[in-house]
């Protein structure tokens, strides 16, 4: 979930991330229907999934009371990225089924390992390390119509260059830009009307 300007903090609630004075806290919210809703409720299918620390500091709080809304949320593995959580943090937190990982290294090794997709959600800061070191194999990115302005962003400027392909893609009666996309290779260069 995105702005125009690629902004992508605080989209769920006012509260959410209001880490650096951001004042736009749950933006998503006015846009909601029936079709994004539906979208959002097929990704929210069981997965294993890799979030970074501030963001699994707020899903701790909040999700293990709120299943309702993502049904198995609290039954399948959350790896957390932190080199300051402490390994038992997920016996304090009360969240089940909640690993720390410390380094790319381990991103790397539990990618590679037997299970089925990984899902990051929210984490910026992460999801730049992941398109980084080339880590990401496809994106859903729902574009909503409004800039934001300051905020934490999807893309930073050490992104590996690397070339996608739209595999489905849908606007919203409210204007939201549901693209998925799928890493496809190398970026190719031309000359336009050559």
């Amino acid at each position: 979930m995105i702005s125009l300007d690629g902004v992508l903090q605080g989209p769920g609630g006012p509260k959410e991330d209001t880490s650096g004075g951001f004042k736009y806290g749950g933006w998503v919210a006015p846009y909601d229907d029936d079709v994004e809703g539906k979208v959002i409720k097929r990704l929210m299918q069981p997965s294993d999934i890799l979030i970074g620390r501030k963001t699994f500091d707020i899903w701790a709080n909040y999700w293990p009371t709120h299943s309702e809304f993502w049904p198995g949320i609290n039954e399948v593995n959350k790896y957390v990225i932190s080199k300051k959580l402490k390994k038992t943090s997920r016996l304090v937190t009360g969240w089940n089924n909640s690993f720390v990982l410390r380094t790319i290294a381990d991103i790397k090794k539990l990618k590679k390992s037997r299970g089925g997709d990984l899902q990051v959600w929210g984490s910026s800061k992460l999801i730049q390390s992941l398109l980084k070191n080339d880590l990401v194999d496809e994106l859903w990115i729902l574009t909503y119509p409004l800039t934001l302005g300051k905020g934490k962003k999807l893309f930073d400027n050490h992104a590996m260059p690397t070339a996608l392909t739209l595999v489905e893609s849908m606007v919203t009666p409210k204007g939201i830009i549901i693209a998925n996309y799928r890493k496809s290779g190398k970026v190719k260069t031309g000359m336009i009307g050559a």
